[in-house]
């Protein structure tokens, strides 16, 4: 049993689970396993690991952007890192907690389903000793922040759909940026979920041939763009159902503190490809809400880890609290009232100081998993 505990039994009870993966950080005596992602290929060094800890560590050979992924069975994302740029490593740490055969992908360019390669996990995580009531705290905390935030979600995506049913566009859009802010603070916990979080927040640049545009970003362009399309309540409708089988979806998953870790990176990971940029809230620019719920939901991960982190290198607290202070500093200067400047309406400059508050953020960020791991 490991510290992997779904997330409905966490919040609801006050009992810690006290096991958790026994793997080392660094995949054993071989050390981390090799990822060479080509644009054509996906060469993984060994193809099998003991359960616990498991340690990657991804180079991109390749001329496109990529990202590597493992998965389990129903294609449930156990780990991934996106955005691995031409000739840059990433490593990333994911616990396996059971036997069975999982999945490794690369996926060039960022799209499709990526090339994939079967990956065998044997044994089974055996219990640590004391550090495992620290993970266990952790996770536990972090699930009462996803179940808060996941309720109000759920809320909050009614009153939207509401408004676009009911034809009224000037309410419509003064909810959007609100209802998707409690889904960008949980963004990790819905990428879990491949089937979900594409329909619910898939981008339009981002479609395969043939799929339909739904979800947020669909609603986005009726009301801020083309207005409301003889199908948007439908398309609203939909949305409401995908929300709701999240939320249901979320209570089960189960979390352990290393996902905790690699989702605090992976939620910077967003700010850096798609808020900075303006290309998530294409339409509104509204950007700067998703900037700050991605920050927000980044600072709880951390929160709920910050005991192990404490314990293990004080020292990268301090510098995650500074930075993190940093990155906050500036996105306060664009306030508007209760919201923030739209994206079209900063300057060069502002964009190049946030583009470099995150990534002075991202390096400390990227650290916290190997320090977990321990």
């Amino acid at each position: 049993m490991s510290t992997r505990t779904p997330l409905a039994a966490l919040a609801a009870s006050g009992a810690l689970v006290a096991l958790s993966a026994c793997g080392s950080s660094d995949s054993g005596a071989g050390g981390p396993i090799r990822v060479d992602a080509s644009d054509s290929s996906c060469q993984v060094s060994t193809t099998s690991a003991t359960a616990g800890n498991v340690t990657f560590e991804i180079s991109n050979k390749g001329s496109k952007v990529t990202e590597f992924y493992l998965y389990a069975e129903g294609d449930r994302i156990m780990g991934e890192v996106e955005n691995i740029a031409p000739g840059l490593n990433r490593r990333l740490i994911v616990q396996v907690p059971e036997a069975g055969r999982y999945q490794t992908a690369c996926k060039p360019g960022m799209v499709g389903n990526g090339i994939r390669g079967t990956f065998t996990v044997t044994g089974s995580a055996q219990p640590q000793g004391g550090a495992d009531a620290q993970k266990a705290a952790a996770t536990k905390s972090y699930a009462t922040y996803v179940e808060n935030n996941s309720a109000a979600l759920a809320t909050e995506t009614v009153k939207f759909a509401d408004a676009v049913k009911s034809g009224n566009v000037e309410q419509a859009k003064s909810e959007y940026a609100q209802t998707r802010v409690f889904y960008e603070r949980i963004e990790p916990v819905a990428e879990k979920f491949g089937d979900l979080d594409p329909a619910i927040d898939n981008r339009e640049a981002d479609l395969e041939p043939g799929e339909q545009f739904t979800g947020f970003h669909r609603l986005e362009k009726d009301l801020w763009v083309t207005g409301l399309q003889p199908d948007s309540a439908q398309i609203a409708d939909k949305l409401v159902t995908d929300v709701n089988d999240l939320v249901a979806k979320a209570k089960t998953l189960e979390l352990s503190a290393l996902d905790l870790a690699n989702g605090a990176k992976e939620l910077l990971d967003e700010v850096a490809t798609g808020k900075i940029t303006g290309e998530e809230e294409t339409f509104s620019h509204t950007d700067l809400w998703d900037f700050q719920a991605n920050l927000d939901g980044s600072k709880a991960a951390i929160a709920a880890v910050r005991p192990l982190i404490q314990q293990k290198d004080a020292a990268l607290v301090s510098t995650l609290d500074s930075e993190f202070a940093n990155v906050q500093s500036l996105l306060d200067k664009t306030r508007v009232g209760d919201g923030f400047k739209y994206y079209n309406q900063l300057s060069q400059d502002e964009i190049k100081q946030f583009a470099a508050a995150v990534d002075a953020l991202s390096e400390p960020l990227s650290k916290v998993a190997e320090v977990v791991a321990q």
